[in-house]
């Protein structure tokens, strides 16, 4: 029976300090780094780019300027993963649809077949706001390449259900367009803790 107290305590101390360890914590910063001109290592940095978005809105890294985003790359005609995807990051989207300092990007990897007006009834599908969840569409090879900058996979592929195959990630991006979380998101798990993640990039100075 003396050993209880001590049990006891040992457990919140181990609690405490498991939640100190998270919420002091840093997130990873993805990509190879670079040298500036000064001769100091820099994080890497997603390139400038513009895009159209559902509304026929031009979303450019000024719009997402001092913002954290979660990002992914999907096509409304995809028959496999993108379903769960977006039930999934509906999840994201109900968390921080009031929160003005986080916004989410979706590209499409099939613009020829996506137009505006169809990423705008995808849209109201999913009943998302446009200021909030920007379904982005503009010429392939850019959004190929750019997949490339955010270190995911994006290609055609005749032989892949909907001609297209993609990564399932999320990836999170922090104020400094930095790379900071890759995330599954076929997978409950996964997102929430993309959920998590996120709360801690908001605190993070």
């Amino acid at each position: 029976m003396q050993q209880k107290p001590f049990l006891l305590l040992t457990s919140f101390l181990f609690l405490f300090s498991s939640c100190n360890y998270f919420f002091n914590t840093k997130l990873p910063v993805y990509g190879n780094k670079t040298v500036s001109p000064s001769g100091d290592s820099v994080d890497y940095i997603l390139p400038v780019f513009s895009y159209l978005d559902q509304d026929s809105n031009t979303v450019d890294a000024s719009a997402v300027h001092n913002k954290i985003f979660a990002t992914e790359f999907f096509f409304t005609s995809c028959p496999s993963i993108c379903p769960k995807m977006q039930q999934q990051m509906l999840r994201f989207n109900e968390k921080y649809k009031d929160n003005p300092d986080v916004i989410i990007l979706a590209f499409t990897i099939d613009p020829q077949r996506d137009s505006i007006g169809k990423l705008k009834s995808y849209a109201n599908k999913l009943n998302i706001e446009s200021s909030k969840w920007h379904l982005l569409t503009g010429n392939k090879d850019s959004i190929y390449a750019l997949a490339e900058s955010f270190l995911v996979s994006a290609a055609e592929d005749a032989d892949a259900p909907g001609g297209h195959i993609h990564s399932g990630n999320f990836i999170l991006v922090d104020r400094q367009r930095r790379l900071r979380g890759y995330y599954d998101g076929t997978k409950e798990e996964s997102v929430t803790k993309l959920l998590d993640e996120t709360d801690l990039l908001l605190k993070e100075k």
